[in-house]
């Protein structure tokens, strides 16, 4: 068993293709299946369903995945921690983000890619609950998310402020000539909504239910980039965080603050406390403490 047949498990799970996974890791179709092939007689399993095409894992598949995961983050810490020892900060800073908050995360990345420009970044969207879940599974090595959930045992964190809300339109569609708005305002503006159940759009419609409001919503999508497409269309306008750099997307976008409109919640940044941690991970903690720490 080598680290590039675990690369190989861990790109078939990305792609859920055998060629696109291939090509991923810059190998033959035929040499991915040969390699994995050969992990399978290696570990005495079964870990890939095959028939015309690829059919998912096996229960047995899913587990060694996992350990995967974890043996080749240990392997990319190792590779971190030796450059850290040679005064250098490589590789990839595995970030992750809540959709929404009035903290726009390339206010860290710019200065980190300034400062470390071989290092390299890999964003992904979760929620608060699934951010710590993949900082304590070692799947992520930093997170932006709601301070409301977190137990501070177990990560270190940096504040990074509360959410306030605006609402962002096109000017070719909409136009309002105030400074900022109430509440009660928003009732006949068609709205696009982040779906149910995501801590954003929860927090959004106890602010609107506490005032006695309903929104006219006319779209709602799980998406960050749909509600930009439904916005620029004329579909609708949204209620998003000030701050985010939602509204530079155009020079058609603007967003006027709503009053008294924000997130109970503070947004913040956090590293898991237990080890093994990454060499990448304290470093950059440690230029965001820097660089947004309020002590």
């Amino acid at each position: 068993m080598d680290i590039k047949q675990l690369k190989f498990l861990i790109a078939l799970d990305q792609t859920r293709h055998f060629g696109q996974a291939a090509a991923l890791c810059h190998i033959t179709q035929p040499t991915l299946s040969m390699r994995l092939r050969n992990l399978e007689d290696e570990l005495d399993l079964v870990l890939v369903k095959r028939g015309q095409r690829f059919e998912g894992f096996t229960e047995a598949g899913e587990r060694i995945l996992a350990w995967a995961r974890t043996l080749l983050a240990a392997h990319d810490g190792l590779q971190a921690e030796a450059a850290s020892c040679r005064g250098q900060v490589v590789g990839s800073l595995r970030l992750g983000t809540v959709p929404l908050a009035s903290f726009n995360p390339m206010h860290l990345l710019l200065p980190l890619r300034e400062k470390y420009p071989e290092l390299h970044f890999q964003l992904s969207s979760h929620s608060t609950e699934q951010i710590m879940d993949g900082l304590s599974r070692n799947q992520l090595d930093l997170g932006i998310c709601y301070l409301d959930q977190v137990n501070a045992n177990f990560f270190e964190v940096i504040e990074l402020g509360t959410t306030t809300m605006g609402l962002l339109f096109d000017t070719q569609h909409f136009q309002f000539d105030v400074d900022s708005l109430r509440w009660d305002a928003l009732g006949d503006i068609p709205l696009g909504l982040l779906s149910k159940g995501m801590h954003y759009r929860q927090s959004l419609d106890l602010s609107l239910r506490s005032r006695g409001l309903a929104p006219n919503a006319v779209l709602e999508s799980d998406s960050t980039f749909q509600l930009i497409q439904a916005i620029n269309a004329g579909v609708c306008c949204a209620i998003m965080p000030l701050g985010c750099g939602l509204e530079g997307l155009s020079e058609h976008m603007r967003i006027i603050p709503i009053a008294e409109a924000s997130i109970l919640s503070p947004v913040g940044l956090l590293l898991r406390r237990s080890e093994p941690r990454s060499a990448i991970a304290e470093q950059c903690f440690d230029e965001a403490r820097a660089l947004f720490g309020r002590d």
